[in-house]
């Protein structure tokens, strides 16, 4: 069997494993090597959906505010603001981490993510059949597909993508790195603040918490400048639709439960939402008006055989890539079962490394329409190919759990 890992990528000089820290090899009928930001279940289960959420937020103003109802809360947990905003958020003590699952609050610092943090920031971290399984038959596991060399998205990114972005993140191994889409929100037709990423990118799983700093940079390096160019780069052209801090975030609790960097069972449920808001103010726009454009998500996708094509886009940063541009590949998928019991995920021949995790995988829906299917979780050690989780009704209670959330804001 070949080994997996979750594609994360860090910043500390440790191995790559899809997102963050050294990356550990598993069989690939064991578990998988996934990583999120987000910590346990929280207090809040919207719906009885099987998922968990953390609530944080800002309005940008000054250099860090929180909503009023969360002061209190996180005066509860021992929290001081000032002392936050100084560097105290550097503080993963295990027990606190663990206490603070299921309170995850991420109040904006205006300029923590200068250009110099984000070109810095190369972690990644790694990671009965449901009436939805993509197969048809539990348990399926098509040949491995071919590698399919990554193609670089021709700059401007914006022309090309531009529900395209890289997600970046503070965990107790440094600052990471993911990818991320915008997605449609059904409670805000054409203003959405919705984005979608891998469960690993927000919470670490079983024995981890909410990642912090948590913001979304929407065609980061638009112009597909080298390291070398990014180096006096204005934020500006490093972030040209601006920074945009999570407010909210939404895994499932099956990753909560069992993902993990360096294994678990959480693969097949390895995605997430998560609602933003801009750092320094949009004029009043949206996340979605600001870029222009936002997918739609298909929770019942067609079959492998019906699916020609995928497409899964994403900033790999572990050699031969080095994080900064944007790229693609387009494969007709395969199937793969990592354990019997649990959904089968989508795999498609791909050389993206960690960074790539959580990148959005578009292919035509039932209506003909292209529309995101799937994210980029999980890839052997010596890359060539990619799996992500087949979205049905799991994923389906994630996303309207958020939009409602925010339906009446």
């Amino acid at each position: 069997m070949r080994p997996i890992r979750p594609l994360f990528t860090v910043r500390n000089g440790r191995s790559m494993r899809g997102r963050t820290s050294p990356v550990a090899a598993v069989a690939l009928g064991a578990a998988l090597v996934l990583t999120a930001t987000a910590c346990g279940p929280s207090d809040d289960n919207a719906g009885g959906d099987s998922s968990s959420s953390q609530p944080g937020g800002s309005n940008g103003d000054d250099k860090i505010q929180i909503p009023d109802a969360w002061k209190d809360k996180l005066k509860d947990n021992g929290i001081d603001l000032d002392e936050w905003k100084n560097g105290a958020w550097k503080n993963w003590n295990k027990d606190d981490w663990l206490r603070e699952a299921g309170d995850f609050v991420n109040p904006i610092i205006e300029d923590l993510w200068d250009p110099d943090r984000m070109r810095d920031a190369d972690k990644n971290p790694d990671r009965g059949v449901d009436d939805n399984d993509i197969s048809g038959d539990q348990g399926v596991t098509d040949p491995t597909p071919k590698p399919v060399a990554a193609a670089a998205v021709k700059a401007p990114y914006h022309d090309q993508v531009a529900e395209s972005g890289k997600l970046f993140f503070d965990s107790p191994e440094g600052s990471m790195v993911c990818s991320a889409t915008v997605v449609k929100d059904p409670a805000h037709p054409g203003k959405s603040n919705m984005v979608w990423t891998a469960g690993h990118c927000v919470h670490a799983g079983a024995k981890g918490g909410w990642y912090r700093n948590m913001v979304f940079v929407p065609s980061y390096n638009n112009s597909g400048k080298s390291v070398e160019e990014l180096r006096n780069a204005p934020k500006e052209e490093v972030a040209p639709y601006g920074v945009w801090w999570g407010d909210w975030a939404q895994t499932s609790d099956q990753w909560i439960e069992q993902g993990g960097p360096t294994g678990g069972a959480g693969a097949p449920y390895d995605f997430a939402v998560i609602h933003v808001k801009p750092e320094k103010g949009s004029e009043g726009k949206s996340l979605e008006e600001t870029v222009g454009s936002a997918l739609p998500v298909d929770f019942n996708a067609p079959a492998v055989p019906q699916i020609d094509t995928m497409t899964a886009t994403g900033y790999p940063a572990a050699p031969p890539f080095d994080g900064q541009k944007l790229f693609q590949c387009a494969d007709k998928p395969g199937r793969l079962s990592l354990t019997k019991p649990d959904p089968t995920m989508y795999r498609v021949g791909c050389t993206m490394t960690g960074g790539s995790s959580g990148g959005g995988w578009v292919a035509k829906g039932q209506d003909g329409k292209p529309a995101l299917v799937s994210n980029t979780s999980i890839g052997p050690v010596t890359a060539g190919w990619l799996a992500g989780p087949r979205l049905g009704k799991e994923a389906k209670g994630i996303y309207s759990a958020v939009s409602k959330k925010f339906a009446d804001k």
